[in-house]
């Protein structure tokens, strides 16, 4: 394990409720073993996954007051789901607070909430970590999605987005237009064969 990981994980302890801590790290973990499986640099995506939350432990109105502040940009869209914004800020945080200067880390931690079309390997290793890591235990179908994983990213992304989707709509929440968009993306490159 490098140094920079271990800092990182110090001021995460200090910043981040336990269980969100350990999520973080059990991210970090999830991450680095499906790199192992897809050929993906293991130091990338352990950092990505380990400061995916960085921003988590603010609230939604001060990651929103922050945005401004520091002139990240944010549509109505993205307003209207607030619950997605510590990625846009976390972004940020990586960026300009933890020193990580790797564009691809920074879009992964950027991405993990909404998802998107068309996504990069480590994109798509970070978002789906962050729904399998182990900790995780309230989702459907979780047992296959964690198998599915390990065998085929982009049908892993359509399950997920699709169970999100269904989720989000029985709780009428209020879904950002990134992830729609992601689903279709998805949902219209599935694999016939593989797919249900």
């Amino acid at each position: 394990m490098n140094e920079q990981v271990l800092l990182f994980r110090e001021r995460l302890q200090q910043k981040l409720d336990p269980m969100r801590y350990e999520h973080s790290i059990s991210v970090s973990y999830t991450a680095a073993a499906l790199a192992m499986r897809y050929g993906y640099n293991l130091n990338k995506a352990e950092i990505a996954g380990l400061l995916h939350d960085c921003a988590k432990h603010f609230e939604d109105e001060e990651i929103i007051r922050k945005c401004k502040k520091h002139k990240i940009p944010l549509t109505e869209d993205e307003l209207k789901a607030p619950a997605v914004l510590h990625a846009f800020y976390g972004a940020w945080l990586a960026e300009f607070r933890y020193g990580v200067k790797d564009p691809e880390i920074l879009s992964a931690i950027r991405w993990h909430t909404t998802g998107k079309a068309d996504m990069t390997l480590l994109e798509k290793i970070i978002y789906i970590a962050d729904y399998i890591e182990p900790r995780r235990y309230k989702a459907d179908d979780l047992e296959k999605v964690r198998q599915l994983a390990f065998i085929d990213l982009d049908e892993t992304m359509f399950q997920i987005l699709d169970g999100t989707l269904k989720y989000l709509g029985s709780k009428h929440t209020y879904v950002d237009s990134m992830t729609k968009e992601a689903y279709e993306y998805y949902k219209s490159n599935r694999n016939p064969v593989k797919g249900e």
